[in-house]
């Protein structure tokens, strides 16, 4: 079959799914087409609750609601090949479809390590197909003992949701020193650290999996130090690579990462193919370096970017890189990082200077529900603009990251910090005597 369309959209994540939704807001009179090799895929930030807090692994199903409502064609196949000079696709199921404007959004995929033994039956990758996470969470709730690779947001956000199964050890496993390492400094990934021990997680740190035991199925798994464990199974939380083969395949270049090339607008070397997502190339907010940040918020953005500027600019932006805002939760514990972390800015030579503050996000602090926050601000110690933050507390940390996040884009300085004005309520929010973003800058002041 061969058809032509005006937009056409590949991948069916989150960013496949809003690049096509804003084309429709934009283009209303265009044809749109997305296509997916996933029938049902999943929510990715809500995967690891599957496993335990949604009574079915069905409720965290990524929809096609909004690309119904905006009559916006779906196709369940897989673009096997771009041939740029006649502008069309061809799939797996022998079709052919041209195209004005191209959109790939094809993702990522999980980070296999060469680890001997990694292929065997109860090893899980993290993959994004609702039906192959159904066979893991069974997989998972069969066994005894579980062993979780890797101490990022991933990993310890599985870590966590798996203490909650009945009957089942938890082992967490992170090569580097601390959990977290790259995205916080130390006192604040201590406080996840400590979370998971008292779930009763075991954690692993300064740990290399050298190998994975078993016939078929894994039953042990060798550390670099010559200890071995007995597990039932294993779930990677390592990361995930660009997914560029269709793209590279196809003459468009990478960046000097692992992501595609683009531009400001999101358009790759060819004026009319955009990347998008996970499968795009981030560039350092700071420092214009290729970083491998992977979130859906980052991927919804350019998306949108990319939706709003596919026949003409409408949407002027400067490019001013990524950020990396991010935030997990470990059993009622918010950890929120934006920028640079205080060790990470000392290793890209930056002179910096850091501001603390502790608080308590209600007031008075006798009210139910009161949390304990912790905040952590960087600027640069000469022009005094904010290069960093983390926060540490209750749900309301979740925004408050938001904020720190909003304050480095626009590159607000310590002394507007310090005069931050802020709705405050004794419900909502810390006290404005005791604010703990403007006691942190403050702190960073006095230094």
């Amino acid at each position: 079959m061969e058809k032509r369309v005006d937009v056409l959209v590949i991948g069916g994540g989150p960013a496949g799914i809003i690049s096509a939704v804003t084309a429709r807001k934009y283009y209303p009179n265009k044809k749109i087409l997305l296509i997916k090799s996933i029938g049902k895929g999943a929510i990715p930030c809500g995967i690891p609750y599957m496993f335990a807090s949604l009574k079915n692994p069905d409720e965290n199903a990524l929809g096609n609601a909004s690309l119904e409502k905006n009559k916006i064609d779906v196709v369940v196949d897989e673009a096997v090949k771009i041939e740029r000079d006649q502008k069309l696709i061809r799939t797996k199921n022998k079709d052919v479809y041209y195209y004005e404007k191209l959109i790939l959004a094809t993702g990522s995929t999980p980070i296999l390590p060469p680890i001997t033994g990694i292929d065997k039956e109860n090893i899980y990758p993290v993959y994004k197909d609702m039906e192959y996470l159904k066979k893991a969470i069974e997989g998972v709730k069969r066994s005894k003992n579980v062993l979780v690779l890797g101490g990022g947001f991933i990993g310890i956000e599985f870590a966590d949701e798996l203490s909650k199964i009945k009957n089942l050890n938890v082992y967490l496993v992170e090569m580097l020193p601390n959990l977290l390492a790259n995205s916080f400094d130390r006192e604040f990934s201590q406080l996840a650290e400590e979370k998971l021990h008292s779930k009763g997680v075991k954690i692993l740190t300064n740990t290399r999996v050298e190998e994975f035991i078993g016939n078929k199925k894994v039953k042990k798994v060798r550390f670099s130090n010559g200890e071995e464990l007995d597990i039932d199974c294993a779930v990677l939380g390592i990361g995930a690579i660009p997914d560029t083969k269709l793209a590279q395949d196809a003459g468009l270049d990478l960046g000097k990462g692992k992501g595609l090339w683009v531009d400001e607008y999101m358009r790759t070397v060819d004026a009319d193919i955009f990347a998008i997502g996970d499968c795009a190339g981030k560039r350092d907010f700071f420092t214009r370096k290729d970083i491998p940040v992977m979130l859906a918020s980052i991927a919804t953005a350019e998306a949108r970017i990319a939706g709003a500027n596919l026949y003409q600019l409408k949407v002027v932006r400067e490019n001013k890189g990524t950020i990396g805002i991010f935030a997990t939760y470990v059993d009622g514990l918010v950890l929120g990082s934006a920028g640079l972390t205080e060790n990470s800015a000392k290793k890209e030579g930056f002179e910096v200077i850091s501001g603390n503050a502790e608080g308590i996000d209600k007031h008075p602090k006798s009210l139910p529900g009161a949390n304990k926050i912790k905040v952590k601000l960087i600027f640069s110690k000469h022009s005094g603009v904010v290069m960093g933050g983390q926060v540490a507390g209750g749900t309301s940390c979740g925004e408050l990251i938001n904020t720190i996040g909003v304050a480095i884009q626009e590159r607000i300085s310590l002394s507007e910090l310090e005069t931050l004005q802020m709705a405050t309520h004794p419900y909502l929010t810390s006290a404005p005597t005791m604010y703990p973003l403007v006691l942190a800058a403050q702190n960073a002041g006095e230094k």
